[in-house]
């Protein structure tokens, strides 16, 4: 039977979660309320004077070409950053899973890559993939190809991709590992017995079992796409070139504090949150759903 805590007053409960209420209400939902506010407004660059337009500024960005087009290129990075961030993990988890001798080392190996911020990830990258003094870029040179991701838009968009992903891989493994050891051998040892490869237990036993971490880092690595991947794209491209690899979180950048369009930028936050939040509910709907089947 589950053992549940009371307390015996309301001081005591009112006091443990008032250091987190605090915080919330001081980095979030007052910055919440306050883009809320000034996407309402059209202030002029020195913040002196403003000048209410409603949804004007809503209505501006829905006709905007550059907008609608950093839609679709938030689209494919999250896509692709996802992809190449949970693939790499779980086939990495299923080696170490597997793996004897050495295990603690290869483990700790793989997760040392989390510990670098995705702004200094960015710089990494871009010195390894820099058209001058790039030691990868240098090889491709000799193997005939001509990196230039200042100019090419899908070169851009891959290296982003990819320095973003790469210290994502260490976080999915973490979970993925830990599912993987949650699985009963006693399952896989009798599907062995009767006849089942290692890829058939895999994909009809294993891969099922996984399904609610596998749904779980989905929800995770798609907001982590959307909003902390902004360091590695300031300091690799910078949203370009042409806005190829501007999405919505350096968009919002980019007219606010480069632009000083304080308006737009603001109304651009809310589209950003309103939409993040529409897709972790019909992500942990889609869980609920599959939970109960």
């Amino acid at each position: 039977m589950e053992k549940r805590v009371t307390f015996k007053g309301w001081m005591l409960p009112l006091l443990l979660i008032a250091p987190q209420v605090f915080i919330s209400a001081v980095f979030f939902f007052y910055p919440a309320g306050q883009a809320v506010w000034q996407s309402l407004f059209i202030p002029d660059p020195f913040g002196l004077s403003s000048q209410f337009v409603g949804l004007g500024n809503f209505e501006y960005l829905l006709n905007d070409r550059f907008y609608r087009a950093s839609f679709v290129t938030t689209a494919i990075f999250s896509i692709l950053v996802t992809l190449c961030s949970m693939i790499p993990a779980l086939f990495l988890a299923v080696l170490a899973d597997r793996l004897i001798k050495g295990s603690g080392t290869y483990r700790t190996l793989l997760i040392w890559p989390y510990a670098v911020a995705p702004a200094v990830a960015g710089v990494l990258w871009l010195f390894m993939f820099n058209t001058r003094v790039g030691v990868v870029s240098w090889y491709l040179g000799q193997l005939g190809y001509d990196w230039n991701h200042v100019l090419n838009d899908g070169e851009a968009m891959g290296l982003v991709v990819v320095a973003s992903a790469w210290g994502r891989i260490s976080y999915n493994f973490l979970f993925f590992f830990a599912a993987l050891q949650a699985v009963p051998k006693s399952v896989i040892e009798a599907a062995a017995i009767d006849g089942a490869h290692f890829w058939r237990r895999f994909f009809t036993i294993v891969l099922p079992l996984l399904s609610p971490t596998t749904f779980f880092l989905l929800v995770v690595n798609v907001v982590y796409s959307f909003f902390e991947t902004f360091g590695v794209i300031h300091t690799i491209t910078g949203g370009g070139p042409q806005q190829a690899t501007t999405i919505l979180v350096y968009k919002v950048f980019s007219d606010g504090f480069v632009g000083q369009d304080l308006g737009s930028s603001s109304a651009q936050s809310v589209i950003l949150l309103i939409v993040v939040g529409l897709l972790t509910v019909l992500q942990f709907k889609y869980i609920e759903k599959k939970v109960h089947y």
